[in-house]
C-alpha cells in the first residue's frame, strides 16, 4: 500500500473524512482529529479493502477523466500534478486550486463545481486579483465562407 491521503466514510458519523497513511502503513493524520483521536480506527478496513481506490489523487483524476474545461472547452487530459494541475470553478465564478480543497470536501465539490484547466484558472485568477491590469478586447467573429460544389477538374 502506497502512502498518501485517502478519502473514506467515517463509520461513526457516516460523513466523508480524510486520512493520511504514512510510510509505516499507519494512520498519521485524520480530518476529524484531534477531537476523535481516541477512536477505534474502524475506517482502516475501507483502506485495506481498496487501498488504491480511496487515494485522493486517484478519485480526483477519475472525476476529471473525459471532462472538458468549463471556460475554453478543451479536454482536461492527463493530469500533471506538479506542473499544471487542473482547478475548479465554483458556481459563483471563483476558481480554486486543488491544494486549497480539503479532501473531505470532495463529494460536495464534485456536485457543485465545474472542471477548469490550469490555463483558464491562471487567467481567471489574474483577472480577479489584478483587474487594473486587464484590458477587455471585444472578440471579432470571423466570417466563414463555405465552398461551393464544383464539377471542374484540376
Amino acid at each position: 500500500m502506497r502512502p498518501g491521503k485517502r478519502l473514506i466514510t467515517c463509520p461513526e458519523t457516516h460523513a466523508a473524512a480524510a486520512i493520511d497513511i504514512n510510510l509505516f502503513q499507519r494512520m498519521s493524520d485524520r480530518s476529524r482529529w484531534p477531537e476523535k483521536a481516541g477512536c477505534d480506527q474502524a475506517c482502516l478496513s475501507q483502506v485495506h479493502a481498496a487501498p488504491e481506490d480511496c487515494l485522493v489523487r486517484k478519485i480526483v483524476a477519475a472525476w476529471y477523466a473525459g471532462k472538458r474545461c468549463a471556460v475554453c472547452e478543451r479536454e482536461i487530459g492527463a493530469i500533471a500534478w506538479h506542473e499544471k494541475p487542473p482547478a475548479l470553478r465554483a458556481p459563483d465564478g471563483t476558481t480554486r486550486e486543488w491544494t486549497a480543497v480539503a479532501a473531505e470536501e470532495l463529494p460536495a465539490i464534485f456536485a457543485t463545481h465545474a472542471p477548469l484547466c490550469w490555463t483558464c484558472h491562471l487567467a481567471m485568477s489574474f483577472r480577479r486579483e489584478h483587474p487594473e491590469l486587464v484590458f477587455e478586447r471585444p472578440r471579432i467573429a470571423e466570417k466563414r465562407t463555405t465552398l461551393q460544389p464544383t464539377t471542374a477538374v484540376y
